[in-house]
């Protein structure tokens, strides 16, 4: 039976992971909520009224003022939001949260549509008199804000046109989602054979399919497999639909390619894009060798989809969440002391919500919420060595999201590029720690391709499906409404490219791609992954060059938040992304990471 808690852990620990949202609201009845919807309904209308039209004429030191109102309104609307989304997050069960979700969906929609002008007509203000504004020292703090709004002059719609817009996202959009998210966290799986437990859910069957025993494996894929099938019209309709609509406003705002959007977003150009996924695919052999290399390590002739993460170590390490926190805090702190601190508030103020439960939303995020508070992590720990990796990941991201706090609303949050820095280097940190204090040499290679599998996760399948979604989305805007028959068949070609013949992919695996929630919620984020991931290893051989003498340098990059572009960021530290050697050097690291544990498997058999 997949492990959910210890019976040993005791009552606090139980506690322990769960979060505590009291710093936003009380509960979703907390009076306070519809006092401040009131107040933020009339602030924006008032703001509206007195400056709409005006931004050309007025002075320069009323557009600051604007400015500054802009973010106080978006940021108490932002606080509302982000305590309904994480309310939802936990539970997607409850009619009670749902009802209260989409309500506040529905007037965050209303407030945002009395705010839109100043960013039209931030837009339609001549490039001499926006250059002459930005060059004022008044001007300074709000610089990279303001000129990044200009970046969307040419792909902005009327006003009218994006007021309809963000109308239409609570039942366009946002519904499908919201249908998307309640589908996947209702859905049970037959458990596989000896299991106490007759159905099981998303989180606890794909665990399975990291057991160590073959049959067990192979009888979590085909069942979840089934699974996704049943609903696999819905999901297939949900898809299509989200594509589509995400087709048709790219089509209004004149993008030429479907992941346009998203590199805009990302502050990031095409061509560096392309230059990463370039380098990356060009290196799909060290998927395949690595495959091949498990497949000699296990004794199985032929990988199958369902061995790619079989145990190397026949005997899982499990942890308890409390054993987990002291090995992710101690290797941030060897690294750290301020990070660790801020690690530690996590903990010891409930900001992390760990506990496997029904009804609560898959896979795991942190979010940044609003500066005036703090970021919140939620996850599933079942006590596995992937869930440490998680944890570490995610307390990357909400530590990056708590220093960068400081900029305010508008720049707190890094561009998905940069996004998953801390994230990835977080992980790296404690990866090192367990190798350093590692003897036992078949442990060494366990914990080695436990390592390599991220990687591939984190960079080579991320890339994979950003191909897959680009395919999806060039065809479903060419020839209409796709099949599941056809979504399949796009899924498994990207597949083969990255697996060669060193796995084989099974018929039942043509249906995997309908879980990934990073496909419906946010399209073209996964190259994000690959970016983080890369520059975490170019930034980790310039921490291994620098010593200690790096750690304020980085530090302060994560405290940039969202206040400069990626670009600026690192050719501050000398890295060129746009170069596609910049990209191979990091790719070179994992192959290093290769030949240790090709040399210890090597060792262990001689």
């Amino acid at each position: 039976m997949p492990v959910i808690l210890d019976e040993n852990q005791s009552s606090k620990e139980n506690s322990e992971m769960r979060w505590d949202l009291k710093d936003l609201y009380a509960d979703l009845n907390d009076p306070k909520i519809e006092t401040d919807l009131s107040s933020l309904l009339e602030r924006a209308y008032d703001l509206s009224k007195t400056h709409k039209g005006r931004i050309s004429s007025i002075d320069d030191y009323v557009i600051l003022e604007v400015v500054d109102s802009l973010e106080a309104i978006h940021e108490d609307t932002a606080r509302i939001e982000a305590f309904s989304q994480l309310l939802y997050a936990a539970d997607t069960q409850a009619h009670s949260i749902r009802r209260f979700y989409q309500k506040i969906l529905e007037k965050g929609g209303a407030i945002r549509n009395q705010l839109l002008f100043f960013h039209i007509e931030w837009c339609e203000l001549s490039n001499f008199k926006v250059k002459a504004l930005l060059k004022k020292p008044s001007f300074k703090g709000r610089k990279h804000y303001l000129e990044n709004i200009r970046k969307y002059a040419p792909y902005n719609l009327s006003e009218k046109e994006e007021a309809l817009l963000e109308i239409s996202n609570n039942t366009g959009r946002r519904a499908f989602l919201r249908l998307f998210d309640e589908t996947l966290a209702a859905m049970r799986f037959v458990a596989p054979p000896g299991f106490e437990t007759l159905d099981i859910n998303e989180e606890e069957i794909l665990s399975l399919t990291h057991h160590a025993n073959r049959v067990i494996r192979k009888s979590a894929a085909l069942n979840f497999t089934s699974g996704l099938k049943d609903k696999s019209e819905l999901l297939t309709f949900i898809f299509n639909t989200l594509i589509s609509e995400k087709g048709e406003r790219d089509r209004l705002r004149s993008h030429k390619h479907s992941i346009d959007r998203r590199n805009l977003d990302n502050e990031i150009s095409g061509d560096s894009v392309e230059a990463l996924m370039n380098a990356c695919e060009l290196r799909y052999d060290l998927v395949q060798r690595y495959y091949r290399l498990k497949s000699k390590i296990l004794k199985i002739d032929q990988l199958s989809d369902y061995d790619r993460y079989a145990p190397i170590n026949q005997k899982e390490q499990r942890f308890e969440f409390g054993h987990a926190k002291e090995l992710v805090l101690s290797a941030y702190s060897e690294f750290s002391s301020e990070m660790a601190s801020i690690g530690e508030m996590f903990f010891s103020n409930n900001w992390i919500d760990a506990e496997v439960r029904g009804g609560k939303r898959g896979g795991a995020f942190s979010a940044s919420t609003v500066p005036s508070v703090h970021p919140y992590i939620l996850m599933s720990f079942s006590g596995n060595i992937r869930d440490v990796m998680t944890l570490a990941h995610e307390l990357g991201h909400g530590i990056h999201q708590y220093l960068s706090r400081e900029n305010g609303y508008f720049e707190q949050d890094a561009p998905l590029t940069t996004a998953e820095t801390a994230s990835v280097f977080g992980e790296m940190i404690v990866f090192r720690k367990m190798i350093k204090g590692e003897i036992d040499a078949k442990t060494r290679l366990s914990l080695i391709c436990g390592k390599l599998e991220d990687c591939f996760a984190t960079v080579f399948r991320q890339v994979m499906m950003t191909r897959f979604e680009q395919s999806v989305h060039d065809e479903r805007n060419t020839q209409g409404e796709l099949t599941t028959k056809q979504i399949n068949e796009m899924w498994i070609n990207q597949n083969r490219n990255m697996f060669g013949d060193s796995v084989s992919l099974g018929k039942h695996y043509e249906y995997w791609w309908m879980y990934i929630p990073h496909f419906f919620h946010s399209p073209f984020y996964c190259y994000a992954y690959a970016f983080g991931e890369l520059l975490v290893f170019s930034l980790l051989r310039k921490y291994e060059e620098e010593g200690s003498p790096f750690v304020p340098e980085y530090l302060d990059l994560l405290r940039s938040g969202g206040s400069k572009s990626p670009d600026d960021l690192l050719s501050r530290m000398n890295m060129n992304i746009s170069d596609a050697k910049f990209w191979s050097n990091g790719l070179i690291l994992i192959e290093n990471l290769l030949n240790d544990a090709e040399a210890l498997s090597l060792e262990i058999n001689n």
